[in-house]
């Protein structure tokens, strides 16, 4: 990995450190990184109702976006997990919408990452263009 996609891993390992996670005790932080080269992490915050639940790269991505941002480079995905964690369905869409073809990088907490392109993870995405 690059320096930046390393400096992003840790920003997310960081973000996970703060999550919200009381019923399933799976703590995730993701980070992304813009065209600009700034920062924005963000954690899951779990909700005893599960549906209101957001994913760390929500999180991450929509403070970015309320920050004024609108153009992103890559995205990092951390959780302490053996096999590396690729985000849910959800994640996948938002960030393909806000991100395009973006760099997803997958790691954990012993090192272990894989970089992953947001295309692979969400074939034949829906977009505005098909709108």
């Amino acid at each position: 990995m690059t320096p930046q996609q390393k400096k992003l891993v840790r920003a997310a390992r960081r973000a996970r450190t703060r999550a919200y996670a009381p019923f399933s005790r799976f703590r995730v932080g993701a980070a992304v990184e813009t065209r600009r080269g700034r920062i924005y992490a963000g954690c899951n915050v779990e909700s005893a109702t599960y549906g209101l639940t957001l994913c760390a790269e929500r999180v991450a991505l929509f403070s970015a976006v309320a920050a004024g941002e609108r153009a992103f480079r890559r995205i990092a995905v951390v959780a302490d997990t053996n096999r590396l964690t690729p985000p849910c369905g959800a994640c996948r869409q938002i960030i393909w919408e806000l991100c395009g073809d973006a760099e997803v990088i997958l790691a954990n907490l012993k090192g272990k990452a894989r970089i992953e392109r947001s295309r692979r993870l969400l074939p034949d995405p829906f977009d505005a263009s098909l709108l």
